[in-house]
C-alpha cells in the first residue's frame, strides 16, 4: 500500500519528488504551503486579507464610476481614436511584473471610465444601446464573483433551477404551451443563428430523414433557401453563411413601405419552387434595426406554415412590447412561430450580454443535444439532474438571467411596462416634430423607438451634398463628445437616426440636440 510521508524539514523541489522506497512518497508540504499563500492575495477567498481587499476595491471602483457618471455632462469626451492609441500605448500589455491594484485602478480610470460612452446620457441616441436597471448591476456582481457556468448542474444548482424557471415563464408570456422551452444566449446573433441552425436541421430531417449532426449536410442543401425581408439584420445572412448554405440561400424579398406582406412571401415561395429551389425558412423581424417596423406575424406564420417553412421571428429589439398593455398587439401572433429571439440587453435595459431564444417545441433541441461523460452524463438525467448544456451550443455561458430576474422582480412588469410605453410615445412625438419641420426629412414613420431622418439645408444642393454634410454632421458630434447618433442608408441616400430606448429622456433634450444638427448645419 503506498503511503504519504510528511517531509516539512527536508525541501524538496516540486519536480524532484524523491520517492525513499517502495512504498513512501515523501512530500514537501511546507513549500508548497507557502507557494499557496503567495497565490491567494490575487484571488478572492475566505482568508481575511483577500475578503477586505475585494470590499475595498469594489467600493472604490463603484465610486470612480458614481463620481464620473454624476459629472459627465457630454454623452463622450471627445478623444479622438488616435488619442485613445497613444494612451494606450503607455501599458505594457503583457508586464512580466505586476502592479498594485490601486495604481493600475487609477490608471484605468484615467483611460476607460474617463472616456466611455455614458448610455445613461440623453444625447447617447445612436443603437439599440442601453441604460441599465440597477438590480441588474447587482446582478453583475454575483454572477461575477461566484464564476458559475451554465452548462452543467454542478457548476452551477441553484443558478440552473432559476435559468430554467426563468424560460419557463418567458415561453408562457409570448403564448408558448409547456412544450415550449428556451435558452439564454449572449445575444441577437446567437438566437438567430440557432434558429436557422434548427431550421435547416428540422427540415433534413422531416423531409429526407437525414441527421445532419451525424452526416453532415444533405445533397439537397444546396438549394435551400432561407427567405426574409429586404431590411432583416444582418445576421441571417451570416448564419446561412456559417451553416453551410452560403449568404446566396438567403432570398430578400422586397417590401412595401418596410411593410412585411404575407402576399409577397407566398409569391417568393411560389417562384423558388418553380425554379426547383428548396424554402426551408421565413424569418420575420419584429422591430427592425433601422425603422422599427413589425410585420403583420399571424399573417406570415400562417403562409409560411402552410408551405412546409420553418418560422422564426427576430424580436431582439421588439419582443419587450410583450409588457406592454398599449402596444403588445403589435406581437399578435407571435406564439405561431417555431422560434423567437429576444435580447434583454435592447428595450429590457439589461447589461451586455443577455438573449434568449424560445423554441414551440422543445424536442427541437434534440438536432443540437450532445452527451460528455465528464459534463453531463446520461445518467444525469436518470436522477433528475438537469444539465442546460443540452439545449445550447454554448457549453460555458455565465448566469445572466439573473439579470432580468432580479430586475423584474425590483420593478415589476407594470411599471417595465409603462417605461416602454414612454419611449415609443416620445418617438412618436419627436417624429412629429421633424415632420412638420422644414430643415428635416423623416424616413417613414415609427412603430417603436427608432426615428430615421436627415438634415435637409436651406439652400439647393445635390442629393450627394446633403449626403456628405449628413456624415459630416454625425461624425462631428460624436468627436465633440456632444451627441452620439446613428447613421444609415435610405434608398441610396445618407439619413441620421435617434433610436429612443431611455425612458429617462425628455422630450426638451431632443429638441436642443435637433436644434443643435441644424446650426452644425447651417455653419
Amino acid at each position: 500500500m503506498l503511503r504519504y510521508a510528511r517531509n516539512d524539514n527536508k525541501p524538496i523541489e516540486i519536480n524532484k519528488l524523491l520517492e525513499m522506497n517502495q512504498n513512501t512518497l515523501y512530500v514537501d508540504t511546507a513549500n508548497l504551503s507557502e507557494l499557496t499563500k503567495s497565490f491567494k492575495k490575487f484571488f478572492l477567498n475566505d482568508t481575511s486579507e483577500s475578503i477586505t481587499t475585494y470590499r475595498k476595491l469594489t467600493q472604490k471602483v463603484a465610486g470612480y464610476i458614481s463620481e464620473q457618471i454624476s459629472s459627465q455632462k457630454q454623452a463622450y469626451s471627445g478623444k479622438s481614436p488616435q488619442d485613445l492609441i497613444t494612451q494606450i500605448a503607455e501599458f505594457e500589455i503583457f508586464p512580466r511584473q505586476g502592479m498594485a491594484l490601486e495604481t493600475l485602478l487609477e490608471r484605468t480610470r484615467d483611460l476607460v471610465i474617463n472616456h466611455n460612452i455614458s448610455v445613461y446620457h440623453p444625447n447617447c441616441l445612436a443603437h439599440l444601446h442601453c441604460p441599465t436597471f440597477i438590480a441588474s448591476l447587482t446582478a453583475e456582481m454575483i454572477i461575477s464573483a461566484f464564476n458559475q457556468s451554465m452548462d452543467s448542474w454542478d457548476q452551477a444548482p441553484a443558478a440552473t433551477m432559476i435559468e430554467q424557471a426563468f424560460c419557463d415563464e418567458l415561453c408562457k408570456v409570448y403564448g408558448f404551451d409547456n412544450q415550449a422551452d428556451a435558452t439564454f444566449t449572449g445575444g441577437g446573433t446567437m438566437s438567430n443563428f440557432m434558429g436557422l441552425l434548427l431550421a435547416r436541421d428540422h427540415y433534413s430531417q422531416l423531409n429526407y430523414n437525414w441527421n445532419i449532426q451525424q452526416k453532415g449536410l444533405p445533397p439537397e442543401a444546396s438549394k435551400f433557401r432561407i427567405l426574409c425581408a429586404e431590411f432583416a439584420h444582418f445576421t441571417v445572412a451570416q448564419s446561412a453563411s456559417i451553416l453551410g448554405l452560403g449568404e446566396n440561400a438567403v432570398v430578400k424579398i422586397k417590401t412595401n413601405d418596410f411593410e412585411e406582406e404575407a402576399a409577397a412571401l407566398e409569391d417568393a415561395i411560389i417562384s423558388l419552387r418553380a425554379e426547383g429551389l428548396i424554402p426551408i425558412a421565413y424569418v420575420t423581424t419584429a422591430g427592425t434595426t433601422d425603422f422599427g417596423t413589425v410585420g403583420q406575424i399571424g399573417n406570415l406564420a400562417e403562409v409560411a406554415h402552410d408551405h412546409g417553412l420553418w418560422f422564426h421571428v427576430d424580436a431582439a429589439f421588439g419582443g419587450a412590447l410583450i409588457f406592454s398593455e398599449k402596444h403588445k398587439y403589435k406581437l399578435n401572433g407571435i406564439h405561431q412561430a417555431d422560434s423567437v429571439t429576444v435580447d434583454f440587453h435592447k428595450l429590457f435595459y439589461q447589461p451586455i450580454s443577455c438573449g434568449a431564444f424560445i423554441v414551440k417545441n422543445k424536442k427541437s433541441f434534440e438536432y443540437i443535444r450532445l452527451h460528455a461523460d465528464y459534463l453531463n452524463p446520461e445518467s444525469n438525467e436518470e436522477f433528475g439532474i438537469l444539465d442546460l448544456v443540452y439545449k445550447s451550443i454554448q457549453t460555458t455561458r455565465r448566469f445572466d438571467a439573473l439579470k432580468p430576474f432580479l430586475a423584474l422582480q425590483h420593478i415589476g412588469t407594470e411599471k417595465f411596462g409603462e417605461m416602454i410605453d414612454y419611449t415609443i410615445d416620445l418617438a412618436a412625438k419627436v417624429s412629429d416634430l421633424i415632420e412638420i419641420d422644414p430643415n428635416f426629412e423623416l424616413a417613414t414613420r415609427t412603430q417603436i423607438n427608432a426615428v430615421v431622418f436627415r438634415y435637409i439645408p436651406d439652400e439647393n444642393l445635390l442629393d450627394s451634398e446633403i449626403d456628405d454634410l449628413n456624415n459630416e454632421i454625425k461624425t462631428k458630434l460624436l468627436l465633440s463628445g456632444k451627441a452620439i447618433i446613428g447613421q444609415t442608408v435610405v434608398k441610396g441616400r445618407a439619413f441620421l437616426k435617434f433610436t429612443l430606448l431611455n425612458p429617462m429622456t425628455e422630450i426638451s433634450s431632443v429638441i436642443e440636440l435637433m436644434e443643435l444638427i441644424k446650426e452644425m448645419g447651417k455653419r
